[in-house]
């Protein structure tokens, strides 16, 4: 039920660990939060950011909360040219902003921080609009471009794959991902790897009779989806097929309309989902 809730904005992750804290704390707490870092420590999920947001904004503790957002700021305002990646600055970045938060009202200052990095120190930035341009390090010495340095910056993989979307009566193949995989426990249509945007839907007829042994014929080539996750962008190539006969597939299923619309897809299988329903016109 989470995971449906959660369906489509991505790092689901969290959405498991949300519904682990939230048991956790039932069970610990009487489902309470504690205002402790320590025993949030214990919490699933719960990194030091969050737990210095909890401490700030709901218990009022002078605590920073150092997200993305908050390294932009302090790295630029004070002319801070370490690698971001590495645990050691943001260490440093999280004690750094303890020593400038005031003993009145700190979360005031934090929630500054964060929209500041949000709104105007963005990764391009909109200096002239910086209301604390005039002492910052890196605007007086022209490096804010530069600033922050990480040398671990995620490069995207691309990705391109056949879709094989198999209706026989009103139920179509999918497969639910396993647990601990990227798409863990989302559901998604058969689908095949491919080195190039370029394929036919005779070669993908012929992978589903290969792996499959289904005998199905074309319907209908369905629009290009696009689907990003972690360190890659999938180019999704959908085919709509229809065959004669629910056989059995190992490691997969067939489910009614109805009731894939009760279950969560990764997010471009969903897309795919949608246009099976407007095509064939499923309510």
């Amino acid at each position: 039920d989470v995971i449906k809730v959660w369906e489509g904005l991505g790092y689901y992750s969290r959405a498991r660990h949300l519904h682990a804290a939230a048991n956790y704390l039932v069970e610990h707490f009487n489902g309470e939060l504690p205002n402790q870092e320590e025993e949030l420590k214990k919490i699933k999920g719960l990194g030091p950011y969050t737990i210095g947001a909890i401490l700030s904004f709901a218990f009022h503790q002078k605590k920073g909360a150092v997200d993305g957002n908050v390294i932009r700021v302090l790295t630029r305002y004070f002319g801070i040219k370490d690698d971001i990646s590495k645990p050691t600055t943001v260490k440093q970045l999280r004690l750094l902003i303890e020593t400038l938060l005031p003993d009145h009202e700190p979360w005031i200052i934090n929630e500054a921080l964060i929209e500041l990095g949000a709104t105007v120190c963005q990764r391009k930035s909109r200096c002239h609009i910086c209301p604390i341009k005039s002492s910052c390090v890196s605007f007086k010495d022209a490096e804010v471009e530069n600033i922050p340095f990480n040398s671990k910056k995620i490069k995207i993989e691309q990705l391109y794959r056949s879709v094989a979307v198999i209706q026989c009566d009103s139920h179509l193949l999918v497969k639910r991902g396993q647990k601990g995989a990227i798409m863990s426990d989302l559901y998604e249509f058969p689908y095949f790897e491919e080195t190039k945007e370029r394929f036919s839907s005779t070669n993908l007829r012929s992978k589903v009779a290969k792996y499959f042994a289904l005998n199905v014929v074309e319907q209908e080539v369905l629009k290009e989806v696009k689907q990003g996750f972690t360190r890659y962008q999938a180019h999704l190539y959908p085919i709509l097929f229809s065959c004669q006969q629910l056989q059995e597939i190992e490691g997969y299923v067939w489910l009614s309309y109805q009731k894939l619309k009760q279950l969560a897809f990764s997010s471009g299988h969903r897309r795919i989902f949608q246009q099976i329903g407007d095509l064939l016109q499923l309510t």
